[in-house]
């Protein structure tokens, strides 16, 4: 078609009106180029695909793939359009040419190969020995520098190849940037990045740097951004992070989230984030039990939650599914999943980079756009393992024509993992059935379970064994939780897809609301234990509490287990139970979501609480584009039938909501417990849409939170004036009075009664636990950890009695400091020339005898690290001075006093 043609709307608004009376089962409605697509059209994700499709087919061009998910308005199709380029000079872009791909390196042709040999499969040695991810890369780096660990594929089929060494060099670069903006040790450092090579870069350089990365997702379109800026200002907030590196097209959301975080010092792009050079300093040390990635699971905006896991705990997991899956250096794994989501992290990169085998990544956006791109990625680098949710393999069902799988060859794949979100029975069936003709073996699609408090995978069943369907009977398993087959005529049983047993070194059990134990085939709360589960919650330690029950990680999942298999049935949370019986949302969602005129993927099906039944009502939230009356009484009426067709009962209470009124995470998945929070406080509706109201709205939320911010900070500083001024007036007048009188007693009494006037004066309170076993104590030696130089002070505040402070000797050289601390009677030690330090050891050793309580701090003087420094041992020395005292007069030989060693 000419480009005077792509420039008429007319053709265009046809496609629109035409896909969106397909869509929602309905005459055509009025399209204008200023109607907005997802306000007035109610297209998702998915909407836009097929739209884009059509448009293609239409026009004979290609469009990129970001206009499916930016474009905001039928008037930025257009505009799309007229500069597209056309087709009808080059194969179609479902159909690769596979002879071309064959003798292209960047498709990993001969060429290729000539280059970057594939691993021989002999080649299977891992780091065994390695404690972090560091170690890993070290490995691999030492062995074969140059094997290619990464291929970055772009939207035009470009590659880009990423070695070990490459990725080593370039990380350390982003180590050495982050260390010139003054990241510190465990700071956490926000990853807002698409798929791209610098984002491996930035998440190693971040390790390298002693840092914790915590990926966010990029905001996908201009609609997104008033609740993109507000979970993420959340999420950072929690995770009180110093740095985000983003791309210089997020950088004015990136702005947004800096106003709206104290914490946030620095908002880089990833390109000019590098320094030349390496740094003079020592890389910090990274040990097994630093956290490695904080991933913030799905969860109601308000309230999010950062699962810590360290070093070790990927470690373990990416071993136990290598053992379980047999992963070799010669595997290819292919996926388009997030870098910023557990599974497309570590089970397709930090597994791959951990075992050898090469990683070919695609953007999200790629498979959304063309679902046909990963499975011709399979063929071409002759994938053998690959992961998904559910719904891309029903994308893949839906949206793939035949036309574009002309010559597909999937026999290469061994392992298709399906994971992260319900596993649908028909969906599996579907796609084997759809594929196999194109070489899929049906035992290679693997359903599979994990969650991120276990790092990402948990249950896998044993390869090559294809899934198992468990047919049970809907009203016994409902009623009394328990998985009874079904029988074979039974036209509406349950069925729960098997996913395997536990990975290597893991044990689960399924137990009741009380924690016992459940037999086989009895539904339970799934739990686990296992060298992969996470410690807990980032700064949040009553739910990291709350996450055990005796010494089992509450998956916060249902299950059951037959014949050593796990059933996943459903979240804990989002079962409804009403009169007694359990109500399992998804098989409703899924039915009424088949509804003509329901927005499928966009039905939340909860309970609300009935106090006049004291049970729960069964709520049907669905979204709809539909606005007439009569429309929206018959779509209830529909509603109504498939709901209690499928249960047996109805519903208590149907909601048609506007587009976006049901919430998603990142990943698509429902977020049901949010959904019902709008519910109860009256608020279903759509979402707030793009323009200029939005980012009103969301300038006068980061102003608010600044001002607040600002007043808090106001407050502070001026607490802190009136303490300095408060110290400086108390502290001089005690100085002078304790440095004249000389005398140790009285100095303890001024000083104290000082300090006891400060905290008065400052507001701060002092609470003295065990107090009392200091006042009966005789002789004894106190120690303490150091972190100031006020510790004293608040030791001299709280301790009933004078205590004698040991001191290094440097604080003799101030006249000021030698005044006050000899005042008070503080010993002091020499630690560096061993004559005196002897000598101090033993008087140290004689006032302890003599009964004077003496106070020590064992690490010396403070530092800003983290944990505790190396004691040195003269404060326990001179403690046992008296028993070894009171040995010697009973006939035993006493040590020599002597200084102590250092630990």
């Amino acid at each position: 078609m000419s480009n005077d043609a792509r420039r008429d709307p007319s053709e265009l608004l046809a496609v629109v009106r035409e896909l969106h009376a397909d869509l929602r089962a309905a005459p055509a409605m009025p399209v204008a180029l200023d109607s907005s697509l997802e306000a007035d059209l109610a297209f998702d994700s998915l909407a836009r695909v097929e739209l884009v499709a059509r448009l293609e087919q239409r026009f004979g061009v290609r469009l990129p793939e970001r206009v499916a998910f930016e474009a905001e308005t039928a008037a930025d199709l257009l505009s799309a359009l007229a500069n597209a380029p056309p087709t009808s000079d080059r194969r179609p872009a479902a159909v690769p040419d596979r002879a071309a791909a064959a003798r292209s390196p960047a498709a990993g042709g001969p060429a290729a190969a000539s280059m970057h040999p594939t691993p021989d499969a002999a080649d299977d040695a891992e780091p065994a020995e390695a404690d972090t991810l560091l170690d890993v890369l070290d490995w691999h780096v030492a062995r074969h520098p140059a094997r290619v660990q990464i291929r970055v594929i772009d939207e035009d089929d470009r590659e880009q190849q990423v070695t070990y060494q490459a990725l080593a060099q370039r990380s350390a670069q982003v180590a050495s940037g982050l260390h010139r903006l003054g990241l510190r040790s465990r700071q956490t450092v926000a990853i807002m990045l698409p798929t791209c090579v610098e984002y491996f870069d930035a998440y190693v350089g971040i390790l390298r740097a002693g840092g914790i990365p915590v990926p966010i997702y990029p905001p996908a379109r201009l609609s997104q951004i008033e609740e993109h800026v507000r979970r993420h200002a959340r999420i950072l907030e929690n995770a009180q992070a110093s740095v985000l590196i983003t791309v210089p097209e997020a950088m004015a959301v990136a702005r947004l989230l800096q106003a709206a975080v104290p914490s946030l010092r620095h908002v880089v792009s990833a390109a000019r984030l590098p320094a030349q050079g390496a740094d003079a300093d020592a890389p910090p040390r990274v040990a097994a039990d630093d956290i490695a990635f904080i991933q913030y699971t799905s969860g109601s905006t308000a309230d999010p939650k950062g699962v810590m896991l360290t070093h070790a705990n990927l470690l373990a997991n990416v071993r136990a599914i290598g053992r379980a899956i047999s992963i070799r250096s010669d595997d290819v794994f292919v996926s388009w999943l997030p870098l910023y989501h557990d599974m497309g992290l570590i089970a397709a990169w930090l597994a791959s980079m951990y075992y050898g085998n090469p990683l070919v990544v695609m953007s999200p956006l790629t498979f959304l756009a063309r679902p046909h791109a990963w499975l011709w990625a399979i063929d071409r680098h002759r994938g053998t393992l690959t992961a998904a949710p559910n719904f891309a393999y029903e994308l893949c069902i839906k949206r793939i024509d035949e036309s574009a799988c002309a010559g597909l060859d999937l026999s290469s794949l061994r392992l298709a993992a399906n994971g992260a979100e319900p596993v649908s029975a028909d969906t599996l069936e579907r796609f084997v059935a759809r594929f196999a003709r194109h070489g899929l073996r049906p035992e290679a699609v693997t359903p599979v379970y994990g969650l991120a408090e276990a790092a990402v995978g948990l249950l896998v069943p044993p390869i090559g064994r294809g899934p198992r369907i468990d047919r049970i009977d809907r009203d016994t398993f409902t009623r009394e939780r328990r998985a009874i087959a079904a029988a074979p005529a039974d036209p509406a049983p349950l069925r729960f897809v098997g996913c395997g047993r536990p990975l290597p070194g893991h044990r689960i059990r399924i137990a009741d609301d009380a924690g016992r134990a459940q037999p086989p085939r009895v539904e339970g709360r799934l739990q686990f234990q296992g060298p992969s589960a996470t410690r807990g919650y980032y700064r949040d330690s009553a739910r990291s509490a709350a996450l055990f029950v005796d010494g089992w990680l509450d998956t916060g999942d249902l299950a059951y287990v037959a014949d050593g298999e796990v059933y996943v049935t459903g979240r804990a949370k989002d079962v409804v139970i009403r009169g007694g019986r359990n109500i399992y949302p998804h098989p409703i969602e899924e039915a009424v979501g088949e509804i003509a005129g329901v927005r499928k993927g966009c039905v939340a099906v909860f309970g609300a609480p009935d106090p006049e039944r004291g049970t729960e009502r069964l709520v049907v939230v669905a979204e709809t584009a539909l606005r007439q009356p009569q429309q929206q009484q018959r779509l209830q009426r529909e509603i109504g039938d498939v709901v209690a067709r499928v249960l047996g009962e109805p519903a208590d209470q149907i909601v048609l909501a506007p587009p976006h009124a049901v919430l998603k995470t990142s990943s698509g998945k429902l977020r049901r417990a949010a959904t019902r929070q709008r519910f109860e406080a009256g608020t279903i509706r759509a979402g707030t849409g793009a323009g200029a109201m939005q980012w009103l709205r969301l300038a006068g939320a980061v102003a608010s939170r600044r001002l607040a911010w600002i007043a808090q900070r106001t407050g502070e500083l001026a607490w802190a004036a009136w303490a300095c001024a408060v110290f400086a007036v108390i502290g001089a007048a005690t100085w002078s009075a304790v440095a004249l009188a000389r005398r140790p007693e009285f100095g303890w009494r001024a000083t104290r009664a000082a300090t006891h006037a400060l905290l008065r004066l400052t507001g701060i309170p002092l609470q003295i636990d065990g107090g009392q076993h200091l006042q009966r104590a005789g002789s004894f030696v106190l120690v303490a950890n150091h972190g100031s130089y006020l510790d004293p002070l608040a030791l001299i505040a709280a301790l009933p009695r004078r205590l004698v402070f040991v001191a290094k000797v440097e604080f003799t050289h101030s006249l000021i400091s030698r005044a006050m601390l000899a005042g008070v009677g503080v010993e002091f030690v020499e630690r560096f020339d061993r004559r005196q330090s002897v000598a101090h050891a033993q008087r140290l050793t004689e006032l302890a005898a003599g009964g004077l309580p003496l106070g020590f701090y064992p690490e010396g003087t403070f530092r800003h690290v983290a944990g505790l420094l190396p004691f040195r041992l003269g404060a326990f020395a001179a403690a046992s001075a008296p028993r070894r005292a009171r040995r010697g007069r009973h006939g035993s030989r006493p040590a020599p006093p002597g200084p102590a060693p250092e630990r």
